[in-house]
């Protein structure tokens, strides 16, 4: 239904293991990549609801779940997930190896702070969403427990796993990946800063348009949410939204930014080597993900991929800025664009093959002596 991280992660699965099938909740194919235009998709009977992200949202409790519940896979011996809610809840053969790899814990159901409707909901309102809440949380947690061994994307994503799913073993973590080859460095940056989000609360796209608003420097954002109308009527005639690129289009947007603004916190979060696989530079909230992916600026710039704030506020973001401002043209490109190759697709597929054979022969051989 879109084009983002987990995507990413699903479209390597299938480099990694091209002949089997693909099973998700809906599947709309000119909304994300086009490689899976030549896979095996089934949906399930989602699909005839979710004719898009917001619908396949909107309707997710309890017909989403339900339907995830029915999707039936036991005659398979090896499970791979690509799952932060929906796809743990699928039908399992008892025998099978189910392999989790978990971008973090189902978001609305342990972490319902992160929705503006949660935050801003009162009384009865309140009430019923923390009723559905509570049942999320059992639904997930008892489907969790199903799963044989967990990846985690981030350190940090283990940690929650760990604490959620109460998982005693070590999770071990293969970071998602990067396709530097669908991105390029130009000669030479334009007058305007990027972001590549989905426009939801805890994006955190508020603080970006407050932060360009006072400034009033060119601002980029692509991409759509259910946010989408209310971040258009905050913002002024030097923000643009931009949605329905290309990949040609959305790389040209990359490679000749000043930077990339990334005010949220993310466990991981592709876009920010996405800039840097364009030789750009990245303006980021100093917490989760990035502080293992991104080099901040300390010393030396030359060295550096990133300048962090440390408070998600508006005045930290500004204050942010306007440093970049005065030294983004000082920045070494193509130190930028190495640091992102650490993240290659090659080296994810490869970790993932040698995880799951590794977990399979391990079965096996338990097999045969028992």
């Amino acid at each position: 239904m879109r084009r983002g991280g987990a995507e990413q992660v699903a479209r390597c699965f299938h480099y990694a293991f091209p002949k089997a099938p693909i099973f998700t909740l809906a599947y709309d194919p000119e909304s994300t990549y086009p490689d899976f235009k030549n896979c095996k998709v089934i949906t399930s009977w989602y699909q005839k609801l979710a004719k898009d992200e917001n619908k396949m949202k909107k309707l997710f409790f309890p017909f989403g779940l339900m339907a995830m519940h029915q999707v039936d896979v036991t005659g398979f011996d090896v499970v791979l997930l690509s799952s932060t809610y929906c796809a743990k809840y699928i039908k399992v053969s008892p025998e099978a190896l189910v392999i989790n790899y978990c971008h973090q814990p189902f978001r609305l159901a342990w972490y319902p702070e992160s929705y503006a409707e949660f935050v801003q909901a009162k009384g009865f309102k309140k009430l019923m969403l923390m009723s559905i809440i509570a049942i999320l949380q059992h639904y997930d947690f008892k489907a969790a427990q199903r799963t044989n061994y967990f990846i985690a994307n981030t350190l940090e994503t283990s940690y929650k796993i760990k604490d959620k799913y109460k998982v005693e073993e070590e999770i071990e973590v293969i970071y998602p990946p990067v396709s530097s080859k669908q991105f390029y460095v130009a000669s030479e940056p334009k007058n305007y800063y990027l972001m590549v989000t989905r426009l939801e609360y805890y994006k955190r796209v508020d603080l970006a348009i407050e932060a360009f608003n006072q400034l009033g420097l060119p601002l980029i954002i692509v991409g759509t949410g259910t946010k989408e109308s209310e971040l258009k009527s905050k913002s002024k005639n030097n923000i643009q939204f931009k949605s329905g690129l290309s990949g040609s289009e959305l790389s040209k947007l990359y490679a000749e930014c000043r930077a990339l603004v990334f005010p949220q916190h993310e466990d991981f979060g592709i876009t920010p080597l996405e800039a840097n696989a364009s030789g750009r530079p990245v303006i980021a909230y100093g917490a989760g993900g990035v502080l293992s992916t991104m080099i901040p600026l300390k010393d030396a710039i030359q060295k550096s991929t990133a300048i962090f704030f440390q408070e998600q506020s508006v005045e930290a973001l500004r204050q942010a800025v306007k440093i970049m401002e005065d030294i983004y043209l000082d920045f070494n490109p193509d130190f930028i664009r190495k640091n992102a190759s650490r993240f290659e697709e090659e080296a994810f597929i490869e970790a993932i093959q040698s995880f799951v054979k590794t977990k399979y022969q391990n079965i096996c051989k338990s097999f045969i002596k028992s």
